[in-house]
């Protein structure tokens, strides 16, 4: 017994350990020190064991009825399955089109090595050009749809195109579970992952975009956010059991790399994350282990995507793997020095100095020396989004004029706060960042903190999940303010977070305590107004929302594209299997989907070349000469023209927008003197003048098929040039 005790006592006795031996030791106190609970009585067992079967239930039962709904909703949409497989497919428009149709090319394929390798190697999309399209396009989706759909047998079941939009509709379902679950681990009741759902679905224009386009990368990998941030929240509170963290940590690990996986932009939004866990470690020393922990999940995620990715130089020069690196080498150099002083404070401070100027020096080091592929794009975009450069690029101007990358308007704010969302937002994330505010004050003066925080605290900034979840989505909705693409990011956990505030009595304990509120029991009415709040806002959701949900299942729409139809049945009739097509990027990615004819450009923004590509075969609807036209065409040896009427008889709502207006202003066509715009050019708009059958156009272009909508021409082979 002396042997045994002897170890317990000299532990007891080192009260200020110094080294990491010395921390090992106090850990060790700790748990010798720590009560062995009593034993739960089973009552309560069985009201904890009700609770989580409850919750679950209705996690689950949640996901699927938003799955079945999405699907029931885009049957009546499109009339789905009444429709030829032809008139299916043209509602994949744009990139969306280009993707299902590598999914469509992998069922075709004789094996599944010979349908990878033939994506890998493909030079039947783009004319004169070989690409990696599951590199490019990220087509890991459509790869793992086409295995599970051969195996499963479902091949006689059911038809292609069902089982990928249902795989789909069924992660979004995943992504509202995940939602649900971690509003839930917030605030303790699953009657915040319900009112969760309820905000999402009511305002799903603005958390999503899978209704307007399935197959986008973003709907298959947010499913994937959504369960990694669920499975952080878990693994950062501080009472978790060794068995929840280690199944929270393995649900993160699983979650982020596929998650990186999926969509060639994730790296950036796990870089915002980064930056959250990093204050969060800077605010909460507690939870320092943990967060270094994320790190190396990152950085295991990083150099697997790289060399499962073909080798994908982009992670490698992201700002991800450099920031994380200099988190590491930061807490190597980091001295052990008494907390609350004056040095730790300075340390800090050059702590916070040092991982900046490490992250930026990193990344130039990392793209000096590792072959990439700019995204000069993507830069100059931002530099004219910002007014720090002026251009007159097409491209440039033509992403500054769409509107998912243009500020966020008004109606989209008016519309979260007639669900009541926005308003509940901004309350519940002024609480917690106040009081995280207030915990971060208490920490510089030296005070510790609280093991357990206690209702009656009223300190809801104490918990490291919290402090978390709000620097995110202020990082998260910054950039939504500016650019409105980015609300499908940010809207969700906006939903999130304030069904988590208004079921949690912790926020209204905050309040409480604030108010120094004396009349009525502060620790009674938070509990009640935390189940009393939510009720109120789930019966007047259900009453002004439920019926217009129900209304537009009951509402029998129709997608009627006649002109599109008759355009691919005559190009699969007529026109020769070698033949190559150029038009807009958006018709050309339905042509590829629908016929497989070989096409001169894609609707996709990723690649400098294609950019380029896209900007002159635009040039059908400026006002050049048929000779430059035809040389361009030839150029990318093209067989066939198209001009869409839509684009070239544009009126469009927002003047200067057109996609002629821009052209004519990046090729000089436009003067703007004394603040009036003078159009000059020798040559009429081409797209107008091919259509009138005159010379030159006809030596260059023989129409051969049009409708209301597309006119059709055959490039010409022999051409005698007239000056």
């Amino acid at each position: 017994m002396a042997e045994e005790e002897g170890p317990t006592i000299e532990l007891r006795q080192r009260k200020k350990p110094k080294s990491s031996e010395n921390k090992d030791s106090a850990k060790e106190e700790k748990i010798n020190n720590t009560a062995i609970p009593e034993r739960v009585p089973k009552h309560i067992l069985f009201q904890r064991f009700a609770k989580i079967f409850i919750g679950c239930l209705a996690a689950v039962t949640s996901g699927m009825m938003y799955a079945l709904y999405l699907s029931a909703y885009h049957e009546r949409k499109f009339w789905f399955s009444n429709r030829q497989e032809l008139e299916r497919e043209i509602t994949f428009q744009g990139d969306s089109a280009i993707y299902y149709s590598y999914y469509k090319d992998m069922l075709k394929a004789p094996s599944f090595e010979r349908g990878v390798y033939e994506l890998t190697h493909n030079n039947k999309t783009v004319s004169l050009k070989t690409i990696n399209a599951v590199q490019q396009m990220s087509l890991y989706p459509e790869l793992i749809a086409s295995v599970l759909y051969q195996a499963t047998g479902s091949n006689e079941i059911i038809e292609p195109v069902y089982f990928y939009i249902g795989i789909v509709f069924g992660l979004q379902g995943i992504y509202v579970t995940a939602l649900f679950v971690t509003s839930w681990l917030m605030s303790g009741t699953w009657l915040a992952g319900m009112l969760t759902v309820a905000w999402f679905i009511i305002n799903r224009v603005d958390t999503t975009r899978i209704e307007y386009s399935i197959p986008l990368r973003e709907n298959w990998a947010l499913p994937y956010f959504a369960c990694q941030v669920a499975a952080l929240t878990g693994y950062l509170k501080s009472n978790l059991n060794s068995y929840g963290e280690r199944f929270c940590y393995l649900l993160m690990s699983a979650s982020t790399y596929t998650f990186m996986m999926m969509w060639e932009y994730s790296h950036y939004l796990l870089f915002l994350q980064a930056i959250s866990l990093f204050l969060l470690d800077s605010f909460s020393l507690e939870q320092s282990d943990k967060v270094h922990e994320v790190y190396k999940i990152y950085i295991f995620s990083l150099f697997l995507g790289y060399l499962l990715q073909f080798e994908n130089s982009a992670l490698l020069v992201s700002p991800l793997l450099s920031f994380v690196i200099a988190l590491m080498l930061a807490k190597c150099l980091q001295l052990n020095v008494k907390k609350g002083t004056f040095v730790a404070k300075i340390m800090k401070v050059i702590n916070f100095y040092l991982v900046c100027t490490l992250t930026v020096t990193l990344n130039i080091i990392m793209k000096m020396f590792v072959p990439h592929k700019e995204n000069g794009h993507m830069l100059k975009f931002l530099e004219v989004k910002f007014g720090l450069n002026m251009t007159k690029n097409f491209t440039m101007n033509w992403l500054l004029c769409q509107e998912s990358l243009q500020a966020p308007s008004q109606e989209f704010f008016l519309r979260l706060t007639q669900s009541s969302l926005l308003p509940f937002y901004i309350l519940v994330l002024i609480t917690c960042f106040l009081s995280m505010i207030q915990v971060i004050f208490r920490r510089i003066n030296g005070k510790s903190l609280k093991e357990t925080v206690t209702l009656e605290d009223g300190q809801i900034g104490e918990r490291p999940e919290i402090i978390y979840h709000v620097i995110h989505t202020i990082l998260l909705g910054s950039l939504a303010m500016i650019i409105e693409g980015l609300k499908y990011l940010w809207t969700p956990y906006v939903c999130m977070l304030a069904a988590f505030g208004v079921c949690s009595p912790e926020l209204w304990m905050t309040l409480f305590k604030w108010l120094r509120l004396r009349t009525v029991h502060p620790v009674l009415l938070a509990l009640i107004l935390s189940m009393a709040v939510p009720t109120i806002i789930g019966l007047s959701l259900w009453k002004e929302f439920f019926p217009r949900l129900m209304t537009e299942l009951m509402e029998l729409q129709e997608f009627y594209d006649p002109d599109t139809v008759e355009l691919m049945t005559w190009i699969k009739r007529q026109a020769p299997v070698a033949a190559v097509f150029a038009g807009s990027p958006q018709l050309m990615g339905v042509i590829k989907l629908c016929t497989g004819w070989m096409v001169t450009s894609l609707p996709l923004y990723n690649d400098d070349d294609l950019l380029k590509r896209n900007e002159n075969i635009y040039q059908i609807y400026s006002k050049r000469s048929a000779e430059d036209i035809y040389k361009i065409l030839t150029s990318y040896k093209a067989n066939y023209l198209i001009v869409e009427d839509a684009i070239c008889s544009e009126v469009g709502p927002v003047r200067g927008c057109r996609v002629k207006d821009l052209l004519d202003i990046a090729n000089g066509h436009v003067v703007c003197e004394e603040g009036d715009k003078i159009t000059y050019s020798k040559h009429g708009r081409f797209c107008h003048e091919v259509k009138i059958n005159y010379s030159p156009y006809v030596n260059y272009f023989t129409r051969v098929y049009w409708n209301r909508s597309y006119f059709v021409y055959k490039i010409n082979t022999v051409i005698s040039f007239q000056s």
